[in-house]
């Protein structure tokens, strides 16, 4: 609680400044594109939000690893603390992604293989917090959401090898390519730097969430043990 609460400000102020950093370079300072026009600008905002909502859920189904292997607490809290989060950055992609689709595919959405797996995605954050919320002894849910988390984590490698795996409308790898990345230096900048941003951002809310979630188990241990005297 001391030395990660020591970094919260600092973690607070570089979310700051990179957002503003990527929304200026993306918004004012990149060109628009040649096809897409100044649609491409959706793309800072939709990439981080997609790239972190699988980031997030792979950090969960780590700490709910180390959870249930050697029952640490810390990685219970982490994982549910990342939830919320995780789900918020999902449904930011999925809306996102209609407001990109319907000009360029000519429809908001489509049952398409990286779609339809992005949305079952949303839908495992929802049950893993539902978990939580629904059994009311921390051991007991934090061993369920695990196991869960664990599970909805070989939806993972389907969201991502779905463009290669499937014929789908949503367009293949762009930036990790062999030969180097199809996106040209002027729109790659603000993406990466809104995914630096967003990235900081995870972190500063999780440790504020996990100092809350500490502090609302310290005051159920206090009441169970006042019922008890």
């Amino acid at each position: 609680m001391r030395v990660s609460g020591a970094f919260l400000p600092w973690l607070a102020a570089i979310t700051a400044a990179l957002l503003a950093w990527g929304l200026y370079d993306g918004l004012l300072v990149a060109p628009p594109d040649y096809q897409q026009g100044e649609t491409v600008r959706i793309m800072y905002v939709h990439v981080p939000s997609a790239y972190l909502s699988m980031m997030i859920f792979g950090t969960m189904a780590f700490a709910s690893a180390v959870a249930l292997i050697w029952r640490h607490p810390v990685a219970d809290i982490a994982a549910k603390a990342s939830a919320p989060i995780g789900a918020g950055m999902t449904a930011a992609a999925l809306a996102t992604g209609m407001l990109w689709g319907q000009p360029m595919w000519g429809t908001f959405w489509v049952w398409d293989a990286r779609l339809t797996s992005m949305l079952l995605l949303f839908f495992i954050y929802l049950g893993y917090m539902a978990l939580w919320a629904a059994i009311d002894d921390p051991e007991r849910a934090g061993k369920a959401a695990a196991i869960l988390a664990l599970v909805g984590s070989v939806n993972l490698p389907i969201i991502h090898f779905s463009v290669e795996w499937w014929n789908t409308l949503h367009q293949g790898p762009s930036v990790l390519v062999s030969g180097g990345s199809t996106i040209e230096g002027p729109f790659l900048r603000p993406m990466f730097i809104m995914i630096g941003a967003y990235t900081v951002f995870y972190f500063t809310v999780l440790i504020w969430r996990m100092h809350q979630e500490i502090i609302a188990r310290r005051i159920r241990s206090l009441r169970l043990l006042q019922a008890q005297g």
